[in-house]
């Protein structure tokens, strides 16, 4: 009996401890929102320090409130409170709706951006042991950007408890970069967090270590400058990369929105201006199809470029054949009838679509697997730009196999290499054009597709890349598809690497310059097509 009786006295006794643990942390919570009552700068940055150290389960509520600039206080009434989107009002300590009419001086507690950062770092604190992974990585660099001292304890203990190493290197670095910055750290401690801050070598790293605080000591100063030097090198090289990647992404675009002027250029002869309008229609397509998926079936979204791919394909197609039936057989061998004609149609073209579609930009989303990015080493490579890339070069390898191994395109080199011998052999050079002009202008059309992921979709989409395009063709061998892909990926790097130094204007400048001298030494550009017709 007497035992029971202590056990109860016990219990009693832990259920009061806890009820009285909790209502010291409720009034933690309660004394910390009190600051924000005062509308000043230094009291908000007190309330956000006290909010993150009460350990009350509100507190990161508070905070990210405060950061959404929607915690609420009432000078009269010495109240804080949380408005969600709709406009009503919670009580911020308890996060109970408030009933009673709100009060007449209710304004939003204002920050600034030290108090932001101060967020940021307290927000970090408070997630830096948390279940998630993802949100202690996010918390770890919200700490290394803010440095915030008074997160350094919570963060040692994270280290501490951390198994994930990519995670703990991330909290490795976070607190680098506080004792870097700490006037109160030691010069051991300051020289491991400078050999930390430059294993990571980024930016970020970079300004941090030419950023010391007065008073550093020399050695640290020192080792400091010599990290700097490294991470600088070290960014150079990977800048070089990043140019280049820019570059073959750049040259995936050019491919695509050229290869199909390589094909009617090389085997009609024909200077093709409306060639960008079959870009602008592939485009469209892509719009109209997730319109529809939008509207009838959202779930298949990502399955919208699957879906478009092969309409735009089709719709550009016909519309290329519809061309070649209707204008261009009448001009064949007169280029500047052609040329005069197709701009004209690209006037046309461009304005149907300005009347159907109006002339503003048009909405194209990415699918989910297109979108973000990742970093690897020291570039980021976002996720459209690798699937066009990828698209451009299956795309290339399709129609290589198509020109290789078809009747089709057996007989469309036949007609590239000497158009009077095929017809001789019985091959109807009309039907061939007319396909050939199709299959140009679908592969535009596709091009549009991919192009809808990174350009703005508008009647004058195809206008931007027609120029380069004919650059792309009369470089790499006017009708050589292998001279197609080397000039596009080539003019695309070199595109990259003069913007940085003279500018994008000057860089195209210099490069249409270049190519003028170099068809003057290679008249037949990089790849000259072989030919009884070619080279008579």
């Amino acid at each position: 009996m007497g035992f029971g009786r202590g056990c109860l006295v016990a219990l009693l006794l832990a259920f009061a401890s806890m009820l009285g643990h909790t209502a010291a942390r409720a009034d933690g919570l309660d004394d910390a929102l009190a600051h924000f009552t005062a509308d000043d700068f230094d009291e908000t940055g007190t309330g956000i320090a006290a909010v993150a150290a009460s350990g009350n389960l509100r507190a990161e509520a508070v905070l990210r409130a405060l950061q959404n600039g929607q915690l609420m206080y009432s000078a009269e009434r010495k109240a804080v409170y949380v408005q969600d989107d709709a406009g009503k009002l919670f009580d911020a300590a308890t996060g109970r709706p408030v009933t009673s009419d709100p009060p007449a001086d209710l304004d939003a507690v204002s920050i600034n951006n030290r108090l932001r950062g101060v967020i940021d770092a307290a927000l970090g604190g408070l997630t830096l042991l948390s279940k998630n992974p993802a949100r202690r990585l996010e918390a770890a660099a919200a700490v290394f950007k803010s440095r915030e001292l008074s997160a350094l304890p919570t963060l040692e203990n994270a280290i501490r408890q951390e198994q994930d190493p990519s995670i703990k290197r991330a909290l490795t670095q976070a607190r680098a970069a506080i004792v870097l910055s700490s006037a109160d750290a030691s010069d051991e401690d300051k020289l491991a967090a400078v050999a930390v801050i430059r294993e990571r070598g980024d930016q970020d790293a970079l300004g941090l270590l030419q950023s010391l605080p007065g008073g550093t000591s020399e050695p640290v100063v020192k080792a400091a400058a010599s990290a700097a030097a490294a991470v600088q090198s070290r960014l150079a090289i990977w800048n070089t990369v990043q140019n280049a990647w820019y570059g073959i992404s750049l040259g995936s675009v050019l491919l695509l929105a050229a290869i199909g002027l390589a094909i009617t250029f090389g085997v009609m002869g024909v200077i093709n201006m409306a060639h960008g309008e079959m870009v602008m229609i592939g485009a469209y397509v892509t719009f109209v199809v997730q319109e529809a998926i939008r509207t009838s079936n959202p779930a298949l979204f990502d399955y919208s470029l699957a879906i478009a791919i092969p309409l735009a394909f089709v719709v550009a197609g016909f519309v290329g054949i519809l061309i070649e039936r209707c204008i261009i057989r009448f001009l064949y061998g007169r280029p500047l009838e052609t040329l005069l004609a197709t701009w004209g149609l690209s006037l046309i073209l461009q304005q149907a679509v300005r009347t159907m579609f109006g002339p503003n930009n048009r909405e194209v989303g990415n699918p989910s697997f297109m979108s973000g990015a990742f970093d690897l080493g020291g570039i980021t490579i976002t996720y459209n730009r690798l699937w066009i890339v990828c698209f451009a070069l299956a795309a290339f390898a399709a129609l290589l196999a198509l020109l290789r191994f078809t009747r089709f395109g057996l007989e469309m080199r036949a007609v590239t290499q000497n158009r009077a011998m095929a017809a001789s052999m019985g091959i109807r050079t009309s039907t061939i054009d007319a396909l050939t002009f199709g299959l140009g202008s679908g592969i535009a059309g596709m091009a549009g597709v991919a192009l809808s992921q990174i350009d703005n979709v508008s009647p004058n989409l195809g206008q931007g890349y027609i120029i380069d395009s004919f650059m792309v063709v009369v470089f790499g061998g006017v009708g050589n598809l292998w001279g197609t892909l080397v000039g596009s990926f080539l003019l695309g790097i070199a595109n990259k690497f003069l913007e940085p130094v003279a500018g994008a204007v000057l860089g195209k400048i210099a490069i249409l310059v270049f190519i003028i001298l170099f068809i003057q030494k290679r008249p037949r550009g990089l790849f000259a097509l072989k030919g009884r017709a070619v080279e008579a």
